[in-house]
């Protein structure tokens, strides 16, 4: 694996629990110099859920955002796909795969894990990725 995109909810484990899979497979990523990569979309949909769900403020978020920038280098689409019948929403993750040529998407969501695979992008959970790096 040499690039990979964390959905959102990927995103959200990895940096508010300690110990959780996602975080153990994120620090993992980073010691192995695996490219992770992120859209202004998913960054804008993860500081929505921060505020929405977990009572952030905007200093905390930036704080966060600035963390995650040390890790993530950001893609700009320029396709829209429509993918993920489901969930559209989903879609912006999948845009980011191709832009940045990610080898997978890591995600907890049910969507996208139905896929499995879009143009030869991997859509895996976590502990599946890990499996991989080992």
């Amino acid at each position: 694996m040499k690039a990979a995109v964390l959905d959102t909810n990927v995103l959200i484990s990895a940096t508010l629990w300690d110990g959780s899979e996602a975080q153990k497979l994120l620090f993992k990523l980073i010691e192995l110099d695996v490219k992770i990569f992120s859209s202004s979309q998913i960054l804008a949909e993860y500081e929505k859920v921060l505020k929405r769900d977990f009572d952030y403020h905007d200093e905390e978020v930036s704080n966060i955002i600035e963390k995650i920038m040390s890790f993530a280098s950001l893609v700009a689409p320029n396709k829209t796909v429509d993918v993920v019948k489901d969930d559209p929403e989903d879609n912006k993750i999948i845009a980011c795969a191709i832009e940045s040529s990610a080898d997978c998407i890591i995600t907890y969501d049910k969507h996208l894990l139905n896929i499995a695979e879009f143009n030869g992008i991997k859509i895996i959970k976590p502990e599946e990725a890990m499996s991989l790096l080992y």
